[in-house]
């Protein structure tokens, strides 16, 4: 190679040519769509399927909600202040909630307890105890009333042992309620310890976290939306009991009487409006504390997510 050739200068060089200019081919203009209508799945049927959706809902839960709410809007608000605030039916409220949340709180806790059992340990006889949690769930509710009754009266097998006494007191209310909740608790936190890995645990262990340390920064907030769900589930079923409990309750009024009872005993008295009026502050009650615990859940959610 010359000399010349090496002190040439540089803009001297050749330079690359452009690359050929592309007619652009003209846009075709899709239809517009609402954003909030638009189908998520490559199956057809969604406007379909959504009124058929809004229509089966409409019919099964705002149609009949709705009714006891105009019911009971038929009432002055002077009646309706002295239904709701009657001595009887204030007892009632406060066994009714106070035992739910109590039942419920129980079954988190030891409902996350067989939860674990179940996935993390394998022994003979898992998988029919795996089934017996279910059995609150296939049990008529009067069934399981009766078998409780039978089992902690005072001249029951369990009953007659105990140094107190659990049937026809708000404790028997109590057990009934935390009997059928149960399976709510396990059955939703079991899938998520399934997708918990014994890695992170392990993890934890060799960075020096103690076992205490370990169940309450790394396994406790991974369970704790589950295990606010299963407990929301769990209250919100108790508050509906009525056939477990009528039979280990006595029904005692001020003392062991539900709100369901005394809703059913305004019915077949054709009390329609009084019924009306008790079952709307359950239902205000229920959906003010249930809202609480979903936007606990929420937020325990967001702060897992950042963690």
């Amino acid at each position: 190679m010359s000399s010349a050739t090496l002190t040439a200068p540089l803009d001297q060089a050749p330079r690359p040519q452009p690359a050929p200019k592309v007619p652009a081919v003209a846009a075709t203009r899709r239809p517009w769509r609402n954003p909030l209508l638009r189908s998520h799945s490559i199956l057809p049927g969604f406007n379909l399927s959504l009124g058929i959706s809004v229509l089966y809902l409409s019919l099964i839960v705002l149609i009949p909600l709705a009714t006891v709410f105009f019911t009971a809007g038929q009432l002055s608000l002077a009646q309706f202040w002295r239904i709701a605030s009657d001595p009887q039916v204030v007892a009632s409220y406060k066994l009714t909630f106070g035992a739910s949340l109590v039942a419920a709180s129980i079954n988190a806790v030891f409902g996350m307890l067989v939860a674990w059992v179940l996935v993390r340990y394998e022994f003979p006889g898992r998988r029919l105890l795996d089934a017996m949690v279910d059995l609150p769930f296939a049990l008529p509710t009067a069934v399981a009333g009766i078998a409780l009754t039978g089992l902690y009266a005072q001249n029951g097998w369990i009953g007659s042992l105990l140094p107190f006494k659990v049937s026809y007191t708000p404790l028997g209310v109590m057990l009934a309620l935390t009997f059928i909740g149960l399976p709510f608790v396990v059955r939703t936190v079991q899938p998520v310890l399934q997708d918990l890995h014994q890695e992170q645990e392990e993890a934890a262990a060799m960075l020096g976290a103690s076992r205490l340390q370990t169940f309450r920064r790394v396994i406790l907030p991974t369970l704790a939306p589950a295990l606010l769900t299963g407990f929301s589930l769990a209250f919100a079923r108790a508050l509906g009991e009525y056939g477990s409990v009528i039979f280990i309750a006595g029904n005692i009024p001020f003392k062991t009487e539900i709100t369901a009872l005394l809703i059913i005993s305004k019915v077949e008295q054709f009390d329609i409006p009084g019924a009306s009026v008790i079952a709307v502050v359950m239902l205000l009650a229920a959906f003010a504390m249930l809202l609480a615990i979903n936007l606990l859940q929420a937020w325990s959610r967001r702060r897992t997510a950042t963690v």
